[in-house]
């Protein structure tokens, strides 16, 4: 019989009782995805795989760097208000994303884990406002991360793209290869621009209706992709991620500031 591998310590869907009932954790983090298409070659769990994996790699260097950290299981619903003519399109409205939220930073609260991190892996979702109103009720520091804007993504992937593009299909050819159609089965990723001005300079916005705006649900050319984009990208990803882990660790929630 082997003992407890200390590489499940951090993931707590992986983890024991035996693991973990000597343990303390500064910091849970809180994978948070979608179940959406993602164009003609990428699967609907893309967003799921992609926050996984990135939380667990994450999560890894920062436990080798010091940081009292563990990885919750993944909410795999996001925010699809303006996909659901989309067939099996999983919205979960931002109501009860926050009731969810709310449910989690309770039990966080209650097991004495200090800080709480929203690993966003989904541009629907936005947590900003309902950490503003959950904050004052739980002891827990609460916060959010984009992922997909931790680097510069310009630097990795020069053109233009949003979803099922050349970073997300490139990442998954890295991560999941074996979850992907060949790009020969991929749409272009051509989508329309908005007729008002104010909506394609920025200044101005509404939630984009997919079917309306693309044809096959992607948003930027993924054939440029490769494996080898994939796993630069996902390297200098992980790595910003745990950084910012192993500083939130180390950090007193009561003394942010200097």
């Amino acid at each position: 019989m082997t003992e407890p591998a200390a590489r499940k310590s951090f993931i707590l869907a992986e983890a024991t009782y035996r693991d973990l009932r000597d343990l303390r954790f500064e910091v849970a983090v809180l994978p948070w995805a979608a179940t959406e298409a993602h164009n003609l070659h990428l699967p609907f769990g893309t967003d799921i795989v992609e926050t996984e994996a990135i939380a667990a790699a994450a999560a890894r260097m920062a436990a080798a760097d010091g940081a009292g950290v563990i990885v919750l299981p993944v909410i795999p619903f996001g925010v699809n208000t303006a996909q659901m003519d989309i067939p099996l399109t999983i919205n979960m409205n931002p109501s009860t994303q926050m009731a969810v939220l709310g449910d989690v930073a309770s039990s966080i609260d209650a097991h004495g884990v200090r800080k709480l991190v929203v690993l966003n892996g989904h541009g629907g979702n936005d947590f900003r406002q309902m950490i503003r109103e959950l904050q004052g009720r739980h002891r827990a520091f609460l916060c959010t991360v984009n992922w997909y804007k931790a680097v510069e993504r310009e630097k990795f992937f020069p053109v233009p793209g949003d979803h099922a593009d050349e970073m997300e299909t490139s990442l998954m050819m890295h991560i999941a290869p074996g979850q992907i159609l060949p790009l020969s089965e991929a749409g272009a990723g051509s989508v329309k621009k908005h007729r008002i001005r104010a909506f394609r300079e920025g200044w101005a916005w509404a939630p984009r209706q997919w079917s309306k705006v693309s044809s096959d649900t992607g948003a930027g050319d993924p054939r440029g992709a490769t494996a080898e984009k994939g796993k630069a990208w996902f390297e200098a990803v992980t790595r910003a991620v745990a950084d910012f882990l192993v500083d939130l660790s180390a950090a007193d929630p009561d003394d942010m500031y200097a």
